[in-house]
């Protein structure tokens, strides 16, 4: 009974739980962010117990700088000033397309749960858009880390296209003007998909301190599933954390999707190998790479017959009864009629089409019958010579190694060159891709504080919006209906579990299944109550004993008095006596049996 008293008490537990959880999601989730119950004033109306409260509203505030930034934009001045928009043309590109002439836009969100929260949108598809704005200070890599952080929505979900951010170079010519996809950046950073192909892109360009050339270094790949963060239309958080010891943290929605070290985990490497293949080494003619080689001295059976067919005519094959050898399987239809335009001279003698032979049906087969061909038991094939191991055997021929004359280390790949400005340079095939909340700064609490205000606000108005667990079964129900039947076997099953183990169960005689296998607690209950009995069986007996003994006594003593009339005082004396000592007998008797029970 204690187990199915437990099992009860878990069920009902599940159950407030449940309960408890949709009340929390229906009233606004957690609190972690900063929301305002901005709720219509009640006091003229009265309150009616039936309507549930309505739900908390988030009031949109803008983030505000909590420390140094290089760089912060929420774009809730409604404007685009401090961005310049690129009068460039994209070299290699068609005339129609070259041109940067996408359309940018700063609005609020489609479905915006935030009044007064903007962003920056890009309203063109199929237009190469670029715009970019200058840092207030430029970043330079010497012992503060970097931390780039910016928000993304798309709007329309994406076919082609990215929205990642170029950190750009700074340079002798750093005309944002001519900004354009050849202009030197430092960083690309941001998702990026194009097919089925869901990229979050880290790149940094390397100088080679031999050559002076840039080269790009990209990131592994993510381990992570990318495709809900393109998909899902809601508003995301991409941080990407640098730090002067060369680790880099790449975040969606302040979850770490990725990291790894600038020396080990960018491809290709930073660092070239210190040998490499000798392209001048050649392979020597004499060089036997075969492991393997045919016998030389093994020799062809004199019984191996080559020419052997490998299928034979099986001779204990018998024709069919009623196959018909003079029928063809196939004759001209005789219902068939020339076309009245067939021109002889031009297409030909005409000829009825072909139809299978209606005699060939009910037969076994027409036309001439020939033994079907079996396997050759005396089939071999071509001879070949047994393989042997290759006693010239060489193995796999490799160049030489030789040092690598463009070999350089460098153990600091973090200090990189230094960027003045943002910028977006994109192509896609969908619009409205949303930009919101750009920081650029060394401090990772004023990003994570930065974030809070921003994209936190945001995930806090979608989840204040957002109808409960109940509401959301109900819609997905409403859209699948095969789901009432999850809900109703859902409800069931535990209320089937609280009837059989709560009100049904067995006597209390019953709760043990009678078997020839001991049960514990029922072995030792038994003990105790046959202890119990023996014991309370002896106290009767000596009861019973005694009360037999005083009354064989006191019917003897009237036997006497009725025989000689009176006894002496000394014979009544014997007779208590001798009645005291049987009774003390009996007694010693039931108690040594009691001792003996119990050991």
């Amino acid at each position: 009974m204690d187990l199915k008293l437990w099992l009860c008490l878990m069920l009902l537990g599940l159950s407030a739980s449940v309960m408890s959880t949709d009340e929390d999601d229906l009233y606004g989730g957690d609190g972690d962010v900063d929301v305002e119950d901005d709720i219509e004033d009640t006091d003229e109306k009265p309150a009616v117990q039936s309507t549930p409260p309505p739900l908390p509203r988030v009031t949109y505030k803008a983030p505000v700088l909590t420390g140094d930034a290089h760089f912060a934009e929420s774009f809730d001045s409604g404007t685009l000033e401090g961005w310049i928009l690129s009068k460039a043309k994209k070299e290699g590109a068609d005339e129609d397309i070259a041109k940067y002439d996408g359309k940018w836009e700063v609005e609020e969100m489609k479905d915006s749960k935030l009044p007064g929260d903007k962003g920056l949108v890009l309203k063109s598809r199929a237009k190469h858009h670029a715009i970019s704005a200058k840092l207030k200070n430029p970043f330079v890599f010497d012992k503060h880390p970097l931390i780039v952080q910016y928000e993304v929505s798309f709007q329309s979900g994406i076919e082609c296209g990215g929205a990642y951010v170029k950190l750009l170079s700074k340079t002798s010519d750093s005309s944002l003007d001519n900004f354009h996809d050849k202009t030197p950046y430092t960083i690309m950073f941001g998702p990026d998909k194009c097919g089925e192909d869901y990229k979050l892109h880290f790149i940094f360009r390397h100088k080679n301190p031999k050559t002076g050339e840039f080269e790009e270094k990209h990131a592994k790949r993510p381990d992570a599933d990318l495709k809900s963060y393109f998909t899902d239309k809601k508003v995301h958080l991409y941080t990407l954390v640098l730090k002067p010891d060369n680790s880099y943290e790449i975040l969606v929605d302040q979850t770490v999707v990725n990291s790894g070290n600038l020396l080990n985990d960018m491809t290709p490497p930073v660092n070239p190998p210190q040998e490499i293949e000798d392209p001048d080494d050649k392979k020597p003619d004499d060089w036997d790479e075969r492991p393997k080689i045919s016998d030389p001295d093994a020799v062809k059976p004199e019984d191996w017959d080559e020419d052997a067919p490998a299928k034979i005519p099986d001779e204990n094959a018998e024709k069919p009864e009623g196959w018909l050898d003079d029928e063809p399987e196939y004759i001209a239809d005789p219902d068939a009629e020339k076309p009245i335009d067939w021109d002889e001279d031009m297409d030909g003698e005409w000829e009825a089409p072909q139809i299978p032979n209606p005699k060939c049906q009910s037969a076994p087969g027409c036309g001439e019958w020939k033994r079907p061909t079996i396997d050759n038991p005396n089939y071999k094939g071509k001879w070949k010579a047994p393989m042997i191991d290759n006693p010239n055997y060489q193995g796999i021929w490799k160049p030489r190694k030789i040092q690598n004359p463009h070999f350089f280390e460098d153990q600091h790949p973090f200090r990189m060159i230094p960027f003045f400005a943002v910028g977006l340079e994109l192509w896609s095939m969908t619009s409205d891709i949303l930009f919101d909340n750009f920081i650029i700064c060394s401090d990772r609490s004023v990003a994570e504080k930065w974030a809070e205000d921003g994209w936190g606000l945001k995930r806090a108005a979608d989840g204040a919006s957002e109808p409960g667990v109940v509401g959301q079964m109900m819609a997905a129900a409403e859209e699948r209906p095969w789901l009432w039947v999850v809900y109703a076997l859902t409800v069931a099953l535990p209320l089937f579990l609280v009837i059989l183990f709560c009100c049904t169960g067995k006597k209390s005689g019953e709760d043990y299944k009678k078997t020839d296998a001991p049960q514990p607690d029922v072995k030792e209950e038994e003990e105790e109550e046959g202890e119990e009995e023996e014991n309370e069986k002896g106290t009767e007996e000596v009861e019973a004993d005694k009360e037999d003994i005083v009354t064989k006594s006191g019917e003897k003593q009237d036997s006497d008095a009725e025989d000689s009339g009176s006894r002496s005082q000394e014979e009544d004396e014997t007779n208590t006596a001798t009645t005291d000592k049987k009774t003390e007998e009996l007694r010693k008797r039931v108690l040594e049996s009691t001792e003996q029970n119990k050991d």
